[in-house]
């Protein structure tokens, strides 16, 4: 039987794929938009990583969520500094969530608070899913719009805290399949991996629809 780390990465594969497919992300990575779209892509994380972090603290103890509770991951600070340096001083008092990214912050913020597994879910398909595709974004934001190396405007996608980015995927693997369940529960954890994706998707298409293209 395939361990559940596998179970959770293939069943989610379609979703991956649709996300990195998404008109917003492709004309972003395809140089077609300008910093503003990143940078007001860069406002959707701080609130979607505020709901993931806020509710750290409260699961350290859990046995299910606390392992997967690492300091090495947070992201708030840097995105902090990131969103300083894209709107400025007063930038908290200038942004704003989409309505689907209120809908994506709520729902983690619900998993927290109700269900740990759930929590895991959403979890490892953002961390996970920054850690590796992001260097892409990274990379294309460096080289578009001139951002310091691993600097200001993308410290959000610069893991300092992880020197061997491979041996702690393999390590966060090996937590999944110690998490606890049945197989129902596993499955139900896989659905929520789905869903996460979905919700990240449902930002994408939001973002899109405030920078569509013009000829």
């Amino acid at each position: 039987m395939d361990s559940f780390s596998t179970l959770i990465r293939t069943a989610s594969r379609e979703q991956h794929e649709e996300v990195r497919g998404s008109t917003f992300m492709s004309d972003l990575l395809g140089r077609k938009l300008g910093v503003d779209a990143f940078a007001r892509y860069t406002e959707q994380l701080w609130f979607v990583y505020g709901a993931l972090e806020s509710a750290a603290a409260r699961l350290t103890a859990d046995p299910v969520a606390g392992p997967f509770v690492r300091p090495e991951l947070f992201r708030m600070a840097s995105l902090e500094q990131d969103l300083e340096y894209l709107r400025g001083p007063g930038w908290r008092s200038g942004i704003s969530a989409l309505p689907a990214t209120l809908e994506y912050a709520e729902r983690i913020t619900e998993c927290a608070r109700d269900w740990p597994a759930g929590y895991v879910a959403h979890h490892y398909t953002r961390y996970l899913g920054d850690l590796s595709g992001g260097q892409i974004i990274r990379d294309t934001a460096e080289k578009a719009w001139g951002f310091p190396k691993k600097g200001d405007g993308v410290r959000f996608y610069v893991f300092e805290q992880i020197s061997n980015p491979a041996a702690f995927k393999r390590s966060y693997s090996a937590l999944l399949d110690a998490v606890p369940g049945d197989e129902l529960e596993r499955q139900r954890v896989v659905a929520e991996c789905k869903r996460a994706y979905a919700l990240n998707n449902a930002v994408f298409e939001e973002l899109g629809a405030e920078f569509p293209l013009t000829a």
